[in-house]
């Protein structure tokens, strides 16, 4: 008796909402933001058209929500690959790796939905979510680049700031390059290389000697 009870008191969803918006930003990365239609979004997601609009919203909301959880995990990842307990240039070399594998992982929809996609649709909130995904990535460089010096791998006087917007630009370009097609192997070596390149001296410290 209990158990037909409890039964009866809801229908259970026949799908997972995190899942779902992984489906959706599958979708959104292959096709862009304005040639999503809903009929793609149901097919792709799973959910009928009423669960759909009931749960998750319109097509603006539905984006919305999956840039952020993607945001988010993606986020989650980077923040690992910079911050193991490493010396500073592999800890580099690390979040730039990350980029490229990530942007190249097969079977997976081309196309980063913050770097390729995002930027392309015009809205408000979304300017100002990836202003604020990129402020936050950029900190989290600059907090490592603190701890470096603190650690003696760096100056004092090294520009922290502007080395830290350095890396992440040269992540979006791997990441980008990787969305025109270039090789995993040469966008991995470049990763070393730029890793190397965001940890030469300022110029002032050659030319001062000379």
């Amino acid at each position: 008796m209990t158990q037909s009870t409890a039964r009866t008191r809801g229908r259970p969803r026949s799908f997972d909402e995190g899942q779902a918006l992984e489906k959706a930003t599958l979708v959104f990365r292959s096709k862009g933001y304005d040639g999503a239609t809903i009929d793609d979004l149901v097919a792709g997601m799973g959910v009928g058209r009423p669960s759909l609009y009931a749960i998750f919203g319109d097509k603006r909301t539905i984006f919305l929500r999956a840039l952020r959880a993607y945001a988010e995990a993606k986020g989650a990842l980077a923040t690992t690959a910079l911050l193991e307990p490493r010396s500073l240039r592999d800890s580099l070399a690390g979040f730039l790796r990350h980029a490229v594998v990530t942007a190249t992982e097969e079977g997976s929809a081309p196309g980063c939905l913050i770097i390729c996609v995002a930027p392309l649709v015009d809205d408000a909130e979304v300017r100002q979510f990836l202003q604020d995904v990129s402020a936050s990535t950029a900190a989290l460089v600059e907090r490592r680049f603190r701890d470096g010096i603190s650690a003696g791998e760096l100056p004092s006087d090294f520009p922290v700031a502007t080395r830290a917007s350095q890396l992440v630009d040269l992540g979006r370009g791997l990441t980008m390059r990787a969305q025109m097609g270039a090789p995993r192997e040469t966008l991995l070596k470049d990763a070393e290389e730029a890793a190397d390149l965001v940890l030469l001296p300022q110029r002032g410290d050659a030319t001062s000697e000379g």
